[in-house]
């Protein structure tokens, strides 16, 4: 079956350039009104043009495509609430949300100033809290939303000289779990995307075989993700054309208690990180009933 968004709104922040243009572009391709949000600053956040987002635009419209640009900072609750308001008085609903704007200021957390830790905290996470809640009524209302976070292999697995970045992304994962839990009943889907790609985000990178990591690469797995057919609670990670599934899992562990406790513990850590019958939980009260149910099963033998 085809992938089409025709009737469909969709907001994709940090559009100006390298993913957030990709989506932009397939978005409009396939039948979706596209806002095209991007500060037009420089990688570490500083600046701002609107002209990055108004290319993007002209792009959509000579391809026959419907689009409206906007440079509100993603870290202004005030000027996010206006864009989606915009969008509201222009075309009447927002069904896709594509969290996708971002910045670096890579260091390694010795030399890093606590500025920086912050501000890409804000960009990255509270960027994605304001924009989702502007649109998250929005979606209820009309009983339909997608809504995809830009995460990170480096917030999911650590990556040197990105405490900040990493903290910021692997934030937006347990965002991400809770608002599909609160989203389902009124089939508002969340996901997250983990790309890598060669953008101006990645080009100081060394030992990746840039010229195979075109962001267009990375853009199906994004368009399944805001998909009528959409999974949620999905962290799907894209790149070079290849795309594999994320999960955070919980092992079935052990059981100590008493004086000696701690030295169980120790003595038994293999056993407790025994990956055999891992789950991925429902939602976060799963790791509260399996170790009941381990101090159940002590007191009664």
């Amino acid at each position: 079956m085809t992938i089409r968004f025709d009737g469909q709104v969709a907001i994709v922040t940090g559009a100006g350039g390298g993913l957030g243009r990709e989506h932009a572009l397939a978005l409009a391709a396939r039948g979706a009104k596209v806002v095209v949000n991007d500060l037009g600053g420089a990688r570490d956040g500083s600046g701002g043009s609107a002209t990055a987002a108004e290319a993007v635009v002209a792009e959509i419209e000579a391809a026959g495509g419907e689009a409206m640009a906007n440079a509100a900072s993603v870290t202004d609750a005030a000027a996010v609430e206006a864009m989606v308001a915009e969008v509201m008085a222009r075309w009447g609903r927002i069904d896709i949300l594509v969290n996708n704007a971002g910045i670096l200021r890579d260091k390694s957390f010795a030399k890093m100033e606590l500025a920086d830790f912050r501000l890409v905290m804000e960009v990255h996470l509270m960027g994605a809290v304001h924009c989702t809640k502007a649109v998250w009524d929005i979606m209820r209302a009309q009983n339909y939303g997608r809504i995809v976070m830009t995460t990170s292999s480096s917030g999911l697995f650590g990556n040197f000289g990105q405490a900040n970045y990493g903290a910021a992304k692997m934030a937006l994962v347990g965002l991400m779990q809770t608002l599909a839990i609160e989203g389902a009943k009124n089939d508002i889907r969340v996901n997250a995307l983990a790309p890598t790609a060669h953008t101006r985000m990645t080009e100081d990178l060394q030992g990746l075989p840039l010229e195979a990591l075109g962001p267009e690469l990375v853009t199906p797995g994004l368009l399944h993700l805001v998909s009528r057919d959409a999974p949620t609670r999905a962290i799907l990670a894209a790149g070079a054309g290849g795309f594999e599934r994320a999960y955070v899992t919980l092992t079935q562990g052990d059981f100590a208690v008493g004086l000696d406790a701690p030295e169980q513990v120790a003595a038994r850590f293999d056993a407790i990180s025994h990956r055999a019958g891992e789950i991925v939980p429902e939602m976060g009260a799963a790791q509260g009933m399996i170790e009941l149910t381990k101090a159940q099963k002590h007191h009664s033998s």
